[in-house]
């Protein structure tokens, strides 16, 4: 029993991990657009992003690996377990495929309200990763545990640019009802949608990888076991 728990808990976990990372990298894809028309003399804030899509594209490569290791797909979750997904549709009120890129580009208020809610969201997943990192059944995969420490390496880099850009236009920080909302969404996720998922056996796998068909579809090598 005990070792079923464990193997489905980390199979949920996995699958929650890979959406969100490939849900993370293509939605920087839309940032990067607005930002390279916004300010397109600003080198430093773009490789800064260009960095963030790439660490989260090499994170989502890692659980991918992690998978295929064990022979078998992620669970079919979709944006009911984004977290950017959820805030992105509280937050603007429509989904991200659906963001108009161009309205961000041509109002401050929205390009800085966008960055508040990757800044929240990357401090989100840091706070999440450092749990995880403690979590005995996370500890009893020793492959899944050099995964989390490479996202906590990583992670502080993420928030960096956009609370810079916040500072460096005199733009306010995240108010008290921006981080409610944040709180919200990972209580949604952690005491209601992940049980749920969990105890779910009709849930299906994926017949195919997100990135299936993207130019850069070339998994690479998970982190070895010690």
């Amino acid at each position: 029993m005990l070792k079923w728990v464990r193997r489905r808990y980390l199979d949920v976990l996995g699958s929650i991990y890979i959406y969100n990372e490939h849900r993370g990298y293509t939605a920087i894809d839309r940032v990067l657009e607005a930002v390279r028309v916004r300010s397109p003399g600003d080198t430093d804030l773009i490789a800064a992003i260009e960095q963030h899509r790439a660490d989260e594209r090499a994170h989502y490569v890692m659980f991918r690996r992690w998978f295929e290791l064990q022979g078998r797909m992620p669970l079919a979750v979709d944006r009911t377990f984004g977290h950017i997904d959820r805030f992105i549709e509280i937050m603007f009120r429509t989904r991200i495929d659906q963001l108009d890129t161009q309205a961000i580009i041509d109002d401050d208020r929205q390009f800085e309200k966008l960055c508040r809610v990757i800044a929240l969201t990357e401090q989100r997943g840091y706070r999440q990763v450092e749990i995880l990192l403690n979590h005995r059944l996370v500890k009893s995969d020793p492959v899944l545990m050099k995964i989390f420490r490479v996202i906590k390496k990583d992670e502080p880099s993420h928030w960096a640019p956009y609370e810079g850009w916040l500072r460096k236009h005199g733009k306010r920080e995240p108010k008290w009802w921006e981080r409610r909302i944040d709180t919200f969404i990972h209580s949604e996720l952690l005491f209601l949608k992940l049980p749920v998922l969990f105890l779910n056996p009709f849930i299906g796998r994926r017949t195919d990888w997100a990135d299936s068909g993207e130019a850069q579809a070339k998994p690479a090598t998970a982190p070895a076991a010690a």
